[in-house]
């Protein structure tokens, strides 16, 4: 008899990642290698200056322990020192709460936001754990619809006509995750000044930052000096230094609302794990070069697998692309994308995730992921998507 559970998490769907996971499990091993296109997880290693200056921490006692909720204030003014180069802003430590992840950055925002009832516009597609937590929560969202014409790049007038007086905070992932699409700053812009004119928040995930193409600034926000009063940014360090088993996240706004958020803070985790915390810092410090070698080499990736996949011959169509990802219509009429995917794994020995864990309406589509291909197995890689679109 299994445990009586609550029928609001009964009602969300498991983990899309791990349901890929066990399909690999009973496929027919056909000898080909399996081409892993579902998890973004950079294949590449921690900076080795990094990991020896971990290593040489370890030894401390104090490293072991707990930190203030909030983090170690050091650490955080060092992120300050980073977004002040990376955003021009003008941070205070009191802006910053750093987290388990961007999943936990983006808990904190929504039970500080919101309580039972209220709802959030979600652009579409979304990253599916932020509906997984939003359904868990009780909270409603209102997605804004895919538009394929638009590369699932906001659109504010859209938004504009979902918002309700239950409507607590618009939701945008950019450089989206699952579309790679980069919202214009211009857009971003729109969207925080929509979002003040509707005693709102813009919730903006930037997980993915630092593989802009070129590294050029994603948007303005901080030079407003009001920008606390509506922003808040779910941030991320461990796609940027390879760090993602580590959970290097972070939760940035107005110390007000950092204030509220460390009660969830504390009840919830307590404090991102110390070494994790001098990880970062070692990174903001001292791995600026670093990052921007790895930046160009996923977009040459990003580049070759485009350039391959739109040669002509190839049934499967990339609809948007960008960053780590790669957005594609499968051609198979009636077929819901994740009996595509699941196609895919048995036949072509290819993991991806299906199109409907991102929103309503999209099993026409599947989410690629390239953090894991190298550049030299990437035409094997498409010309398996050519045999099976045949």
């Amino acid at each position: 008899m299994s445990m009586i559970v609550s029928p609001q998490i009964a009602s969300v769907h498991s983990p899309p990642i791990s349901e890929v996971k066990r399909w690999v499990a009973g496929r027919a091993n056909d000898g080909r290698e399996l081409v892993d296109l579902c998890q973004a997880v950079p294949d590449y290693a921690p900076s080795p200056e990094l990991t020896e200056h971990l290593s040489r921490l370890l030894a401390d006692p104090q490293v072991s322990k707990y930190s203030p909720d909030e983090g170690l204030l050091e650490v955080r003014e060092a992120i300050c020192g980073y977004y002040g180069r990376k955003y021009c802003a003008q941070l205070s430590p009191d802006n910053i709460c750093l987290t388990i992840g961007a999943s936990q950055a983006f808990w904190l925002a929504i039970v500080t936001l919101c309580r039972a009832g209220d709802e959030i516009i979600v652009q579409t597609p979304y990253y599916f754990d932020h509906s997984m937590a939003l359904d868990i929560l009780g909270i409603r969202g209102v997605y804004a619809p895919y538009v394929e014409a638009e590369g699932g790049v906001p659109n504010p007038a859209t938004i504009e006509r979902l918002i309700t007086d239950r409507t607590r905070a618009i939701l945008v992932v950019s450089p989206s995750n699952p579309t790679g699409a980069i919202t214009p700053p211009n857009t971003i812009l729109e969207l925080f000044d929509l979002a003040r004119r509707s005693n709102i928040a813009l919730i903006l995930d930037e997980t993915y930052n630092e593989f802009i193409p070129g590294g050029g600034r994603p948007h303005e926000l901080f030079s407003d000096p009001t920008w606390g009063s509506n922003f808040v940014q779910i941030a991320s360090f461990g796609k940027t230094y390879a760090l993602t088993g580590y959970r290097a996240g972070m939760l940035t706004a107005s110390s007000d609302f950092i204030g509220h958020a460390l009660k969830a803070q504390d009840s919830m985790a307590v404090c991102q794990p110390r070494i994790t915390q001098h990880a970062v810092k070692f990174g903001v410090e001292n791995l600026d070069s670093w990052v921007a070698a790895n930046r160009d080499m996923m977009s040459r990736r990003h580049n070759l697998f485009r350039t391959e996949f739109i040669r002509p011959g190839n049934r499967f169509r990339i609809a948007a692309s960008g960053a780590f990802f790669a957005w594609v219509r499968h051609p198979y009429a009636g077929c819901s994308g994740r009996e595509v995917a699941k196609r895919l794994v048995d036949e072509a020995a290819i993991l991806c995730l299906s199109g409907e864990v991102f929103g309503p309406g999209l099993e026409g589509y599947l989410r690629l992921a390239f953090g894991n291909i190298r550049e030299e197995a990437v035409p094997e890689a498409v010309g398996r998507f050519r045999e099976m679109g045949r």
